[in-house]
């Protein structure tokens, strides 16, 4: 009688934790996780067109998925970081790689970083005149030399001596971006100088593309099946740029921050308000030292810290948990993410989930 009932005793307790387990597999978080933003400004419904709209989704959605696919099978953070970007950055839709605004002197200089949640690798390069793929470029500067940050000829130098791909200034040439400078310069009353050499394609996403004002930036964020977390972001900076301007985007902690004991961020608007707040830090840090969810830390930063500055833009972030958010106080932000077991979503305008 004691046996059976201690074998019974012992049953019960198997099935307890038979039952707990499946509760706490069902309450995890997704294995992988990606959020992408194609950058955030004065996106309205009114101003884009039914066929901008479809070009601006499918494009956050071909990115979108094609992170996830790489997510799934098990390929690293930085892998899917740089992979993606890379495909945002040779799409004229946005202000990175081929899309970029023109500084006041006709030039598209080029920021872009890279973190790796795990190490606190990180790498950042600004005024990249050449590299076809700025993102990689940083990759490179965070794997293949001692240094966090590079810079204009330099920057372009470690890019040919590790054999990144190198093009003619006219690549990253669109008639929209080029139109967009002139009309700052005659507003500001500077002189209008003239176009780059080696332009092969004036317009390649005639009718498509959208001009969020004046600036825009492309970023990811994942967490990949490892538990790891990474942040990468690139961008044209602001149109009509001058003295060598730098925004937030390479720079490690307003920008672009990732660590295993908080979250990733990547962030996209008027870089000078983000390097003052730190906001991809400050995020993390009120995830990791306040314990805030990932969604109320960044709200707490965008629609607060960084609207009382009256500064504008937003971010996307991602937590080793699985959390996944953004943020942004414009009119709109290109947006979207993606989850195991989670499909797509996507958002554009201000009153979408």
């Amino acid at each position: 009688m004691v046996h059976a009932c201690l074998r019974t005793s012992v049953r019960a307790a198997w099935l307890a934790a038979l039952v707990a387990s499946v509760a706490m597999t069902a309450e995890a978080g997704p294995r992988w996780a990606i959020v992408v933003h194609g950058g955030a400004g004065v996106i309205e419904r009114q101003q884009l067109s039914a066929e901008q709209e479809r070009a601006y989704r499918e494009a956050m959605r071909k990115v979108t998925e094609h992170g996830a696919k790489l997510l799934a099978a098990n390929k690293p953070a930085l892998d899917v970081i740089e992979s993606t970007i890379g495909l945002m950055e040779d799409d004229p839709l946005f202000n990175a790689g081929r899309g970029a605004v023109f500084t006041a002197q006709g030039r598209n200089e080029l920021d872009a970083a890279i973190m790796d949640g795990k190490t606190l690798k990180a790498g950042a390069v600004a005024g990249v005149t050449r590299t076809r793929h700025p993102i990689s470029l940083a990759r490179r500067v965070a794997d293949a030399s001692p240094h966090v940050m590079l810079v204009g000829v330099g920057a372009d130098e470690f890019s040919k001596q590790q054999g990144l791909q190198q093009v003619e200034p006219g690549y990253f040439y669109t008639q929209r971006r080029w139109d967009a400078l002139v009309k700052y310069l005659q507003a500001n009353k500077l002189p209008v100088p003239a176009k780059p050499s080696g332009i092969a394609n004036d317009d390649p996403a005639k009718g498509l593309a959208h001009d969020e004002g004046k600036k825009g930036t492309v970023g990811v964020v994942v967490l990949d099946m490892a538990g790891n977390v990474a942040a990468g972001t690139s961008t044209g900076g602001t149109t009509g740029k001058r003295w060598g301007r730098v925004g937030d985007s390479p720079i490690v902690g307003a920008g672009t921050y990732a660590s295993n004991q908080s979250c990733a961020v990547s962030a996209t608007g008027t870089g000078e308000y983000f390097i003052r707040l730190s906001v991809a830090h400050e995020i993390c840090s009120l995830v990791r030292y306040r314990g805030m969810s990932l969604q109320a830390a960044a709200d707490e930063v965008i629609q607060k810290q960084l609207t009382a500055l009256q500064g504008d833009g937003g971010i996307v972030a991602v937590a080793p948990d699985g959390q996944m958010a953004w943020s942004f106080n414009t009119s709109g932000m290109y947006r979207a993410r993606a989850a195991e077991g989670q499909p797509v979503t996507i958002g554009i305008f201000k009153d979408e989930k």
